[in-house]
């Protein structure tokens, strides 16, 4: 046996038989209130989605779903390879695939390089003799 039952007007909730009361509104409509308190606060025109305790409040906050619904899709960020200022996506592409053996033999050449160069820069500048006293700028010569 199927019972009918109507909603309330403000909060929603299921009104069964023999509860509640119809208010016929001017222009013809049937309006369901479940209690006294919703009839009040119906009269009064408050918001059913201002007031905690009604469907409309817990429906626009997001009260009481249901968790499979819950679960937000997330889409997953792409890694993408992008070119450096000094080197091209295709030099990058080919240094990731050589062996680290090569490269480590790469890193040390030029390391060794870099070494010898400021070597031949260090001997060069303490052959040139010796330098003059610096003089600050405040003080006058005569």
């Amino acid at each position: 046996m199927v019972i009918s039952t109507e909603l309330c007007a403000l909060s929603e909730y299921r009104i069964y038989p023999g509860n509640g009361k119809l208010f016929i509104r001017r222009d013809g409509k049937p309006v369901y209130m479940g209690s006294s308190k919703a009839q009040s606060l119906t009269f009064q025109r408050k918001k059913p989605a201002k007031l905690v305790w009604t469907q409309a409040w817990r429906r626009l906050h997001k009260k009481g779903l249901s968790e499979t619904n819950l679960k937000k899709r997330r889409t997953r960020t792409n890694k993408t390879q992008r070119a450096v200022v000094g080197l091209s996506l295709d030099d990058i592409k080919k240094k990731a695939a050589q062996k680290p053996e090569f490269r480590s033999a790469q890193r040390d050449a030029a390391l060794k390089d870099v070494k010898t160069r400021k070597k031949v820069t260090k001997s060069k500048g303490t052959s040139s003799g010796v330098r003059a006293s610096k003089v600050p700028k405040n003080v006058k010569r005569r």
